[in-house]
């Protein structure tokens, strides 16, 4: 659900040979306050976050290979490096999709390290990257590994379930399977302290549901559980499903309650297939694709 700021609004103005009362301009001052205030926490009521995760890519914002040896090893066997940090968003994904883009022109390159550092973001932006990971391993078939540092958590891990291995640090925070929203009510501010009351015009019953204007009603709270938050649930635990082979569904189902998880716990419950750094990470590229060196 988007919120959209009305731009031809304007803040009166008064003749500059005239001098404004000052209770006057102090009551527009804080209308107008208000009215900025309540866009931009429209535009954050429904912004639906996965505490979850992405990136840009180690080499540039723009999509282009840098190359930086990291490895000694043949210049015909490379291994590429993208890293995933911060938080996720579309423009970010899209960032992504035109680096996995190079990575598929580049004939030496032999595997890819997803380096993933990052609490959270979007959910249309993860499960972008997720499919991106998952196309670029079909159609090149060569091995993608997550390397996890940092927090890479509930986005974060959602996006490392589409590699084929993941490694973590051992200070490494995970998890954090799950969903979240937010919503602010600002009824008893405006009208009780500023005294505003909103005049809301509309057609359908359900075209501003949920209003920060009224009270947050149970009816819009399941409404929103069954429109937004839990097909999103249920979209996060498949992936982790399909992801994870090595869990069952209902022990996918019993990780999947938001919890965090360190390297050592995400390990024991078989989120990460091992504790290592980026030595690790790279070995088991060149294991998986098949080669001794790489660069």
């Amino acid at each position: 659900m988007d919120f959209e700021q009305n731009d031809n609004l304007s803040e009166p103005t008064f003749d500059s040979s005239q001098t404004p009362p000052a209770k006057r301009q102090t009551g527009w001052k804080i209308f107008w306050g208000v009215v900025l205030g309540l866009s931009i926490l429209a535009n954050i009521a429904l912004f639906l976050m996965l505490i979850g995760v992405v990136a840009v890519f180690a080499t540039g914002q723009k999509g282009v290979f840098t190359e930086e040896v990291i490895q000694d090893g043949p210049r015909t066997s490379k291994i590429a490096v993208i890293t995933l940090s911060g938080v996720i968003n579309d423009e970010k994904a899209r960032g992504i999709h035109r680096q996995l883009k190079s990575a598929r022109k580049d004939k030496h390159i032999k595997g890819l390290i997803i380096q993933v550092d990052s609490p959270g973001g979007t959910i249309s932006g993860s499960d972008e990257i997720y499919n991106e990971i998952r196309k670029y391993r079909q159609e090149t078939d060569k091995p993608v590994v997550a390397f996890m540092y940092g927090v890479a958590a509930s986005g974060g891990y959602y996006v490392s379930a589409a590699c084929e291995k993941i490694i973590a640090e051992p200070t490494t925070i995970t998890g954090s399977i799950g969903v979240i929203a937010g919503h602010f009510v600002l009824q008893e501010l405006l009208e009780n302290k500023l005294g505003i009351k909103p005049a809301i015009v509309k057609s359908g019953e359900k075209k501003d549901w949920p209003s920060p204007f009224r009270p947050f009603t149970e009816e819009q709270r399941r409404y929103l559980e069954k429109k937004l938050i839990n097909p999103a649930y249920e979209r996060f635990v498949q992936i982790v499903d399909d992801g994870r082979p090595q869990l069952t569904s209902a022990e996918v189902k019993r990780l999947a309650d938001g919890s965090i998880y360190s390297a050592a716990e995400a390990a024991d419950e078989k989120l990460i297939d091992k504790i290592g750094y980026l030595d690790e990470a790279i070995e088991q590229v060149k294991l998986l694709a098949g080669i001794e060196k790489a660069q």
